[in-house]
């Protein structure tokens, strides 16, 4: 055991009072659930609400959870886990062909946003929701402001699954519930509805001084193929052009799930904001990691680009995870929001139906899904791509800068530390081990003629992709019981394979 320094201290005192909210959050929002003060228990039933917002949160946890690992697994041999983890060994066989990567990033970002709405749905309190004989403090913090909601998801169904996924790649992703969201996540991208992104990839890699397909690793495609492909972004373009018209006509006429004390015109402006701090943070991660890769010399010369990588870079570089879980935080917050305010909430058969549709297509255009393609290719891929091809006038931007102090301070509060505390339960219960047990790290896989693919691991400009560190990489130090662990663990593994 390590001595019980302040530090020490003052960790375990965050772990403990996040725990506590995190179980007094999961407490409140199933109240909601079963007193029927949530959108679907009211309009379905409490009991099928509170599964599917179970189930919602568990797969969210797999889709956060699993990008880490197809990413940092990407240059890693796969003969070295083929027989060890099969599972994992089926989803990155299907990662490592061509363009197939970006495929399922660009379909799990839908997926990521999609079951961030459906939760909503499932547990958000409706106008008005009280619970108990709680004071009214508590229901203002908790209810009104959403934070039960927030700290349930980001520590539930994000955090906790990136933390165990960003050290133990291959136990992860080494089920078939990876597989069947890999899956998913493609058919979400052949189907063609986010493929005006690949546009917006387009036009970024040409402002960026590159041809649009230069960092494809695919064969020019055919004639048919070429034809399809094109279909499809012009099919993407008028859904969202649809979902635009539609979101903004259910504002402005006051026919969302936004709160009734708001005006439509603030309402689209809300929803303009939202949509720009989530891009913000969006893009914020991706330019992070690529002024990583660069010497201080080439990291910028604007005032506020030098002042973010002063502060990102300090010390020991803790800023850098820091900032990661505090923007968890904010991008959880504003994706709520941004369900809130785009999801329709029109009563089929009143005769308001937007643009007089059917009361079929209108109860289809009340399920947010709409909103959630809206959210998805606005506020979401489009700001990852410009960040990826302009990282460091991305930087510039002093917004940038304030939201970095914002999201560090965040982390500094430890309001999500319980996620450490989950991910550690999870760890124990699934018996994850870190991957220089199965397969070394990079130093050790390149002394025994496995060296990883390093062109695998350069990301170009018009990638939606967020780097990731190579399975095995100690990015993070390891406490003394951690490394303890991993030599026990390794020198088993060992002992087993003889």
């Amino acid at each position: 055991m390590g001595e019980l320094t302040p530090a020490v201290a003052c960790t375990a005192f965050k772990n403990f009072y996040s725990t506590c909210l995190l179980i007094f959050s999961v407490f409140i929002v199933s109240a909601l659930v079963f007193t029927r003060q949530t959108q679907m228990s009211q309009d379905v039933h409490p009991a099928a609400a509170f599964v599917i917002m179970w189930l919602a949160v568990l797969w969210l946890a797999m889709v956060e959870g699993g990008q880490g690992p197809l990413v940092g697994l990407l240059p890693v041999d796969l003969d070295l886990y083929k027989e060890s983890h099969p599972k994992t060994y089926m989803s990155t066989k299907i990662t490592t062909k061509g363009d197939n990567l970006d495929r399922y990033l660009m379909g799990r970002q839908f997926m990521v946003v999609l079951l961030v709405f459906v939760i909503n749905l499932c547990g958000a309190p409706l106008a008005g929701a009280t619970l108990f004989s709680f004071p009214p403090i508590v229901l203002e913090i908790f209810l009104v402001s959403g934070v039960a909601m927030i700290l349930f998801t980001a520590m539930l169904g994000q955090l906790a699954a990136q933390v165990n996924a960003s050290h133990m790649m291959l136990d992860f992703i080494n089920n078939y519930f990876a597989v069947f969201t890999l899956y998913v996540a493609m058919v979400i991208e052949f189907s063609g509805f986010l493929h005006s992104s690949y546009l917006i990839q387009m036009i970024v890699a040409k402002l960026a001084g590159k041809a649009h397909d230069h960092n494809s690793r695919e064969e020019k495609r055919s004639l048919p193929m070429a034809l399809f492909f094109w279909g499809r972004c012009l099919m993407s373009l008028a859904i969202l052009g649809f979902a635009c018209a539609v979101t903004f006509a259910a504002l402005f006429q006051g026919k969302t799930t936004m709160w009734g004390s708001v005006p439509g015109g603030a309402a689209v402006v809300i929803f303009i904001v939202l949509a720009s701090c989530v891009g913000l943070l969006e893009g914020m991660q991706i330019a992070f990691f690529a002024v990583t890769k660069l010497p201080k010399s080439e990291q910028g010369k604007h005032k506020f680009a030098m002042k973010t990588c002063e502060l990102l870079f300090r010390g020991e570089g803790v800023n850098l995870p820091g900032f990661m879980i505090g923007r968890q935080v904010c991008v959880t917050l504003c994706w709520f929001v941004a369900a809130r305010v785009t999801t329709m909430n029109v009563e089929v058969g009143t005769g308001e139906n937007i643009f007089g549709v059917s009361d079929g297509f209108q109860t289809f255009l009340n399920t947010g899904l709409l909103g959630a393609v809206l959210t998805t290719i606005l506020a979401s891929i489009s700001w990852q791509l410009v960040a990826s091809a302009f990282p460091i006038a991305f930087l510039s931007n002093p917004i940038v800068f304030v939201f970095l102090r914002l999201c560090l301070w965040l982390e500094a509060t430890g309001i999500c530390s319980g996620a450490w505390v989950v991910a550690w339960i999870h760890a124990k219960i699934a018996g994850f081990q870190r991957d220089e047990v199965y397969i070394g790290t990079p130093e050790e896989r390149a002394a025994k003629n496995h060296a990883d693919k390093k062109e695998n691991q350069d990301i170009e400009p018009g990638h939606p992709r967020i780097p990731a560190y190579p399975a095995g990489d100690d990015h993070f130090s390891m406490s003394d019981d951690e490394e303890e662990d991993t030599e026990r663990d390794t020198e088993a593994q060992v002992e087993q394979e003889a």
